[in-house]
C-alpha cells in the first residue's frame, strides 16, 4: 500500500516495527530511574524520522506535518511515549520559517542527521506561566553578542538538546506597548552555555518528562543567534504553536488506541464469576464510549491537519483536537484501569505509566481553560476573560 496523508500505511507500518524492539521493560525501568530514552532517540534520529518534517535541501524527508503526526500517533500507540524527543518536529519551524539562510544551513543539516539535538524550548517563566508577554527574561545587545538574565520552567529535555529556542524582552516593556512587542528569539548553543551562564535544574515530577528549571546569568549570545528580527519573536513562536497542538493531540490519540487496545483485551480474557467481564454491559459500554469518543477527537485532529497543510489558519481547530484529543485519552486511561481494577496499578500492566503519562496533556502544552478561553473570545465572539 502507498502512503497517503489519510493513512500514511507504510510509515506507520515502520515505526511500529522499530518500537516493537522497545518493550515495556524498557519504559518501565527508564521510569523508575527517571532515566532519559537515549537508546530509543537515537534509534528514531537513525531511521530518519525525527528528521521527517525537515526539508530534503537540509537532509530531512520533506514530509508534511501529517507525516510527522502519523510517526508520533504509532509511537504512543505502541505503549512508548515521544514526549523525550518530539519538540524537535516543531521547534525547528521556528528556525526553517524564520531564520537566515545562514543559520539554517548551519543548523537544520546537523539536525536532521542527529549530530546536533533540538529539543529544548525556552519560553514559560515561573511568573508568567502562560501569560507570555509578562515573560521577564532579558536579553540586553552589548556590541556582538547578547547578554540574556532571567529564567525558564518546564523547559523539557533542557539536559539532552545541544540547542534551545530562547524567547526573551529585548526592548522594556512601556505603556505604549502591547505585551507581546519586544521579544525575540535566540538560538543558544547550549554545548557552550552550560556553566557559562546557563545552570540548569532538574525537577522531578509525576511522570518521567526530563523537564527542568534553566538560568541565565549573563549568558552571552552571538548577535547572529538572533533568529528573524529583533521585537517579532512572539509572532515566530506563536506560527509554530498550531503544529505543537497538533502534533500533541495524535500523540493523545495514540495513547487513547493504546488504552482502548488494552481495556479490550483484558475484558476479553480476564474471567470472574465464570464469565469474561467484557460479557458485562457495565464493562464494555465504558470501553465501547472511550472508542467513540476517541474516535471523534481523531476527525478533529484531521480536520486541523487538512486546514494546516492547506495553508489555512487552524488556529480552533488544532485548538480543538488538543483538548479534545486530550480528554479522550484521558477518559481512555479511566476507562483502562478500571477494566483492569488492581492490576491498572501494578507497574507491570503499563497501565498506570501512560496514565501518568497521557494526564499531563490536560495542562501542557496549554491548559484545557486557555483553550476554553480562547474558543469564547475569538470563536464565539465573547468578552475577554483574562
Amino acid at each position: 500500500m502507498e502512503n497517503t496523508s489519510e493513512t500514511y500505511y507504510d510509515i506507520r507500518q515502520a515505526v511500529a516495527k522499530l518500537c516493537a524492539d522497545f518493550s515495556g521493560e524498557y519504559w518501565r525501568k527508564l521510569d523508575r530511574e527517571a532515566a532519559y530514552p537515549s537508546e530509543f532517540v537515537k534509534t528514531l534520529t537513525d531511521a530518519g524520522w525525527l528528521a521527517a518534517l525537515i526539508p530534503e535541501e537540509f537532509g530531512g524527508a520533506g514530509l508534511p506535518l501529517s507525516a510527522g503526526a502519523a510517526i508520533l500517533e504509532e509511537i504512543h500507540k505502541s505503549g512508548g511515549n515521544a514526549g523525550a524527543c518530539h519538540a524537535q518536529m516543531y521547534t525547528m519551524g521556528t528556525l526553517l520559517r524564520h531564520g537566515s539562510e545562514k543559520q539554517k544551513q548551519q543548523y537544520l543539516p546537523k539536525i536532521a542527521s542527529g549530530e546536533l539535538r533540538l529539543q529544548a524550548f525556552g519560553v514559560t517563566e515561573p511568573s508568567s506561566g502562560t501569560d507570555t508577554g509578562a515573560l521577564k527574561t532579558t536579553a540586553k545587545l552589548n556590541g556582538d553578542h547578547y547578554v540574556v538574565k532571567g529564567q525558564k520552567i518546564w523547559t523539557s529535555r533542557a539536559e539532552h538538546s545541544d540547542l534551545m529556542i530562547l524567547l526573551a524582552r529585548t526592548c522594556p516593556l512601556s505603556e505604549s506597548m502591547k505585551k507581546t512587542e519586544g521579544l525575540s528569539v535566540l538560538l543558544v548553543d547550549m554545548r557552550h552555555a552550560i556553566n557559562n551562564g546557563m545552570t540548569i535544574r532538574p525537577i522531578k515530577t509525576m511522570m518521567n518528562h526530563a523537564t527542568t528549571e534553566v538560568f541565565f546569568d549573563n549568558l552571552k549570545v552571538p548577535k547572529e543567534n538572533l533568529v528573524g528580527d529583533e521585537g517579532k519573536g512572539f509572532k515566530y513562536i506563536l506560527s509554530g504553536m498550531n503544529a505543537e497542538r497538533i502534533l500533541i493531540a495524535v500523540e493523545c490519540i495514540g495513547d487513547a488506541k493504546w488504552f482502548i487496545d488494552k481495556s479490550t483485551s483484558y475484558a476479553t480474557e480476564r474471567e470472574v464469576f465464570g464469565r469474561a467481564i467484557g460479557q458485562n454491559q457495565g464493562v464494555q459500554f465504558p470501553i465501547a464510549q472511550a472508542y467513540a469518543n476517541m474516535r471523534a477527537a481523531e476527525l478533529m485532529v484531521k480536520e486541523a491537519l487538512r486546514l494546516y497543510e492547506a495553508g489555512a489558519n487552524p488556529g480552533a481547530e488544532a485548538n480543538m483536537a488538543k483538548m479534545l484529543a486530550a480528554d479522550a485519552s484521558n477518559e481512555a486511561a479511566n476507562v483502562c484501569i478500571q477494566t483492569h481494577g488492581g492490576f491498572g496499578f501494578a507497574e507491570e500492566y503499563d497501565v498506570e505509566r501512560k496514565f501518568r503519562e497521557t494526564r499531563l496533556y490536560q495542562v501542557a502544552p496549554i491548559s484545557t481553560n486557555l483553550i476554553l478561553s480562547y474558543l469564547s473570545e475569538h470563536i464565539l465572539g465573547m468578552p475577554r476573560s483574562y
